[in-house]
């Protein structure tokens, strides 16, 4: 049965330390829902109500576009190994960039990876547990390396240039304000 808490407990961070995926989702008013899963040790716990997750440069940028649009996210983790489980984060957001006068308060938290992009600095509103029950079991490998292959290949210089080609709006032409 899912259960609500106004914050994150100390069983609920130890849970998102846990894990080697997570998921976010965000959407406008209108125009597509964005969900899209997420690793590489990008997600750090603040407090019991305030949670950062580092982003790479990627083929989009919606969640930058949905949260100015519609400051709304949910980021969801699930238990594959041990017991079942699946935790939802529901909040608002902001994001940080490196020309940001808070940029090192975030940034401080993180190993900053090739190709990072923003950090969103999220104020979680609930969270919700529920059984897990159904998610399947699987073994975790390992991180890929290929992202980060593709964002030293391309250089500060090129990931700026790929910004500017394909993060400036999102796929529903929304701004996203990466380049401001």
């Amino acid at each position: 049965m899912a259960k609500f808490y106004d914050k994150l407990s100390p069983r609920l961070q130890k849970f998102i330390e846990a894990q080697k995926i997570f998921f976010v989702a965000t959407a406008a008013e209108d125009g597509r829902i964005n969900l899209s899963p997420k690793g590489m040790d990008s997600f750090k716990v603040i407090d019991g109500k305030r949670v950062l997750w580092l982003n790479v440069t990627g083929s989009g940028n919606e969640t930058a576009a949905h949260l100015l649009a519609k400051n709304r996210i949910t980021i969801m983790f699930c238990s594959f190994e041990g017991a079942p489980n699946i935790l939802r984060l529901y909040g608002s957001g902001k994001e940080v960039k490196p020309s940001d006068s808070n940029w090192e308060e975030v940034a401080q938290h993180f190993t900053i990876l090739p190709g990072t992009r923003q950090i969103f600095d999220i104020s979680i509103e609930s969270a919700q547990t529920s059984c897990g029950m159904s998610i399947p079991f699987f073994k975790y490998k390992g991180e890929r390396k290929e992202l980060n292959d593709w964002a030293n290949e391309k250089g500060k210089d090129g990931i700026k240039a790929y910004w500017t080609e394909k993060n400036q709006t999102s796929i529903d032409g929304l701004p996203t304000k990466i380049l401001d």
